[in-house]
């Protein structure tokens, strides 16, 4: 993250109702996180994780911006085509 995106986002989260929103996304902002880090470990584009999986790079795009909520079927679809595992834990909060 470039030094002027991090100001600015340290700007915006001091306003307690940014802040609390910025949290209650936390969990899909770790997912988008994972969907990236295993397209970049695989070594592949949007592109390419979209052709392995039949759909475009849009909606890759948008799984990867936590745009777009994805079903367990497309979460195993997506780590068949990026050749990782998923792992699905519930921690105490």
């Amino acid at each position: 993250m470039t030094k002027r995106l991090q100001a600015m986002k340290r700007k915006m989260l001091a306003d307690r109702e940014v802040c609390a929103a910025y949290d209650a996304l936390a969990g899909e902002f770790d997912l988008a996180r994972e969907l990236i880090a295993a397209r970049v470990r695989a070594g592949l584009t949007q592109a390419e994780v979209a052709e392995r999986m039949g759909t475009s790079q849009s909606v890759i795009a948008r799984l990867e911006s936590g745009a777009q909520m994805l079903s367990m079927n497309t979460l195993l679809k997506f780590a068949k085509a990026t050749r990782s595992r998923p792992v699905i834990k519930l921690l105490a909060a």
